[in-house]
């Protein structure tokens, strides 16, 4: 005579289920702080990126001021043709000796910083020391993020 109770099921055990969930939990927690990193590396990326360009809409302004194809009209003597402001970059600046009203953009929209989530960057201008904290609103020399935090060895989220 066959008792059901002595046949054994094809399927898991309430043991293998728990060991196999402690095994999936210890897996998922190391994946965390890698995750992290992973996400903070991007932004990092993304945050030289959107200062590479700027920095370099900044050097094509002085470029063009210094050959003399844009007006300076509005631009600080002490500047040494460097913009007043990053919406200038943006909005642009009309031709020198155009009689249309043309200009010439050296930014399509200033990029939001990808740790702050905001178009909120820290600004130097030429006359301001290196290590300025605050700016002198004479021009645009530098920009530099705003999140806190140190960035690559040390080196605070600027153009690296």
């Amino acid at each position: 005579m066959r008792r059901w109770f002595l046949r054994t099921s094809p399927g898991y055990s309430f043991v293998e289920l728990v060991v196999a969930t402690a095994v999936m939990m210890i897996l998922a927690s190391a994946a965390l702080p890698i995750a992290r990193v992973s996400i903070r590396r991007q932004k990092e990326a993304e945050l030289r990126q959107a200062l590479r360009e700027m920095r370099t809409a900044i050097d094509e302004f002085k470029r063009w001021a210094d050959a003399g194809r844009i007006s300076t009209i509005g631009v600080s003597i002490t500047a040494d043709n460097y913009p007043p402001s990053l919406e200038v970059l943006v909005e642009g600046v009309p031709y020198t000796n155009d009689a249309s009203d043309r200009r010439k953009k050296f930014l399509r929209r200033i990029p939001a910083d990808p740790i702050t989530g905001r178009a909120d960057w820290g600004l130097r201008a030429y006359t301001d020391p290196p290590d300025a904290t605050t700016w002198g609103g004479d021009s645009v020399f530098d920009v530099y993020s705003k999140a806190p935090g140190v960035g690559l060895n040390g080196v605070p989220y600027r153009d690296w």
